[in-house]
């Protein structure tokens, strides 16, 4: 139900999905009534890997966390992720709000042991025609320098399962490769992350910067929420911002819309590696369960990929790998995880996800 357009997206990416996975079967979670008459509409609606389960309320994107957790309980979202937590499914999808996606998955699922705080990781395109895979995207705005290095041994986890690299590199976001540039906490985690690095934790490559993260310099790329969040946007706005300006100037004259004939290929490969759409799906980390939050603004396409970036992480077993990770590299202090708490009260085979 979640994102800027909600059931007449979500549901035909679901079927396309399930059509082209035949090992799949798919949750829909929301408001029966519309998702019975969207898969009606595309004669659908007695497929055997389809099923629905009703969920009164819808969060808005406009709600705040506290509307979501404490009026809403029985939100789409908030249902999708009961079914993780409950081991009825392995992953859940939703183009929702993502504070409060963020929220309703840290108070249901709670964080694992040892894991501060959860973030947010997606991948981009680089020179190698690679991913670069990069963490955190704005689940956490303000950070301390063990936030990162968790952020680092999360990330190395996902990266080693989901692309089979044993030693994954981890490169640390700054504005110069010296040790001596960046503020405090980048200076502060680089030592961390060195020292991780002498233990042979991790592949600690040193400090990276903004150009790193396309020309593929590592496999990860590390930062707090606000640098990444905003590196992301920018990134999306470029490569929608190039594939505009070839449309347009290809279409002035006839000679230039003879080149746009003559390098077709060449210009559908270049539109097709820029294309945002392909790394839709980022992945909750640190969560008990799998957690994938697509765009707001995803079409049907997008929004695919993100159940396929859910199916790929239950499929190789990423939370395992990583909950593994975590325990052997940092243990819990005090031997509890870091729950987030609801306003108002007090806390007493085939993959299959749900997308709400």
């Amino acid at each position: 139900m979640g994102g800027d357009h909600g059931p007449s997206v979500t549901i035909p990416a679901a079927i396309s999905f399930v059509k082209r996975e035949p090992d799949v079967e798919l949750i829909l979670v929301g408001q029966e009534a519309i998702i019975q008459a969207v898969l009606k509409k595309h004669k659908v609606a007695d497929h055997p890997r389809l099923s629905i389960r009703h969920a009164s309320e819808v969060v808005s994107m406009e709600d705040s966390i506290e509307v979501a957790l404490r009026r809403k309980k029985n939100s789409s979202m908030r249902v999708a992720v009961t079914l993780v937590k409950e081991g009825a499914v392995q992953a859940a999808v939703s183009a929702g709000n993502t504070g409060a996606l963020m929220a309703v998955s840290r108070y249901v699922l709670k964080t694992i042991p040892g894991v501060d705080r959860p973030a947010i990781c997606t991948i981009l395109p680089n020179q190698n025609d690679g991913p670069t895979y990069m963490l955190d995207l704005g689940a956490n705005v303000d950070c301390e320098p063990q936030h990162l290095h968790q952020f680092a041994l999360m990330g190395s986890a996902l990266v080693s399962a989901m692309e089979g690299k044993p030693r994954p590199t981890v490169g640390l976001l700054n504005i110069g490769e010296e040790d001596i540039k960046g503020n405090d906490l980048v200076k502060h985690t680089a030592e961390l992350l060195r020292a991780a690095h002498e233990k042979g934790v991790l592949n600690f490559y040193g400090n990276v910067e903004g150009n790193d993260i396309f020309e593929g310099t590592t496999d990860i790329v590390v930062c707090d929420g606000f640098v990444g969040n905003v590196t992301l946007k920018a990134s999306e706005g470029l490569g929608r911002f190039v594939k505009s300006v070839l449309t347009t100037e290809f279409k002035k004259g006839w000679l230039n819309m003879l080149g746009a004939a003559i390098a077709y290929g060449a210009i559908k490969a270049l539109s097709r590696r820029l294309n945002p759409s392909r790394y839709n799906g980022a992945s909750l980390l640190g969560l008990r369960g799998l957690v994938f939050k697509s765009h707001g603004g995803a079409d049907m396409y997008a929004f695919e990929w993100a159940i396929q970036r859910a199916y790929d992480a239950a499929k190789y077993d990423v939370l395992a790998r990583i909950t593994v990770a975590i325990a052997k590299l940092i243990p819990p202090a005090d031997g509890r995880d870091a729950p987030i708490a609801e306003p108002g009260i007090s806390e007493a085979g085939a993959p299959t996800a749900a997308a709400n």
